[in-house]
């Protein structure tokens, strides 16, 4: 019988355990005697230690949408195309208020929660290359290397770039946080997913999918925005407004990235996954960026211009 586990629920700390203790504790939810955890509580191992915490923190309040704030972000963006740092300030300040409500329903589903312990950090998942790179060649593993080392990215550097706040709100304990977590740690994965790169158009073209995977309205805002400036500034015959258009519509025909088994993912050939998902090719993106070759405007420049 186990007599010494002392878990403290409310804060979310870890508590090491034996392995009797672990077998006991990890039972499923309404499982035999003594096992059961209550429904808005999440029990996952980390580390060999036992981690206990709330589907939803008692001190986490909705988020709320500041438009104000948002456009005062994006106009620093507009007056110099280095602050990107500014964008995130667009998403913490139009943020998708349904998110408690998503991440509730998840992690209340018994693949939420098997997902939940098996997957309680992507970066450090994501960021281990030397166990991806075992993966199978033609891997959707081998494919996240591969242009995560070409860009220069780590799963830790937009952990980094994203602050430790979000909408000015503290950073709380609980399974929304987890959630949020991996709407954000997917970013990078969409791009090897959706065939998107990480040109201006490009990530408009994210955002726009990112809508109905992540309802949020500054997604939708920024890649409005973003497309609609470069309509007017390129001359050009390019489907931009068809791309975006058809990302959005992707978006939503795709099942939602964020509640995926990405360990279950990684291993399987990039195609198998996207089958899996339903991502379809974006079929006016690329015809795009053919058309910027034939007119020599670079993808990359943001508000690029002509050449000549």
């Amino acid at each position: 019988m186990v007599t010494s586990v002392h878990l403290q629920a409310d804060t979310g700390h870890f508590t090491p355990v034996d392995d009797d203790a672990r077998s006991f504790l990890l039972r499923e939810v309404g499982g035999d005697e003594g096992g059961a955890l209550a429904a808005d509580m999440l029990l996952r191992e980390v580390d060999g230690r036992i981690d206990v915490r709330p589907v939803v923190h008692a001190d986490r309040v909705r988020p709320r949408l500041q438009p104000w704030k948002a456009w005062q972000h994006f106009s620093r963006v507009l007056k110099d195309k280095e602050q990107t740092d500014e964008l995130i300030g667009v998403f913490d300040t139009l943020p998708w208020c349904g998110v408690g409500e998503a991440a509730s329903e998840f992690l209340a589903t018994e693949r939420g929660r098997a997902i939940y312990q098996s997957e309680p950090y992507l970066p450090d998942i994501l960021d281990d290359h030397a166990r991806l790179r075992q993966m199978p060649k033609g891997s959707f593993a081998q494919a996240y290397c591969d242009f995560m080392e070409r860009e220069g990215l780590t799963a830790a550097g937009l952990v980094e770039a994203s602050g430790d706040t979000r909408n000015g709100m503290e950073m709380l304990e609980d399974g929304v946080e987890w959630y949020g977590d991996r709407l954000r740690d997917t970013h990078d994965i969409l791009h090897i997913l959706t065939g998107y790169g990480r040109d201006t158009l490009g990530e408009q073209c994210v955002l726009a999918f990112l809508f109905h995977q992540r309802p949020s309205p500054g997604h939708l805002f920024v890649a409005w925005a973003g497309t609609l400036l470069m309509k007017v500034k390129l001359r050009t015959r390019a489907p931009i407004l068809g791309a975006l258009l058809e990302a959005r519509r992707h978006g939503r025909l795709t099942q939602r990235i964020v509640e995926q088994p990405i360990l279950e993912l990684l291993p399987m050939q990039l195609d198998e996954v996207r089958a899996r998902l339903n991502v379809r090719t974006p079929s006016k993106y690329l015809a795009t960026l053919d058309i910027f070759r034939e007119e020599s405007i670079d993808p990359h420049a943001f508000l690029a211009k002509q050449a000549g």
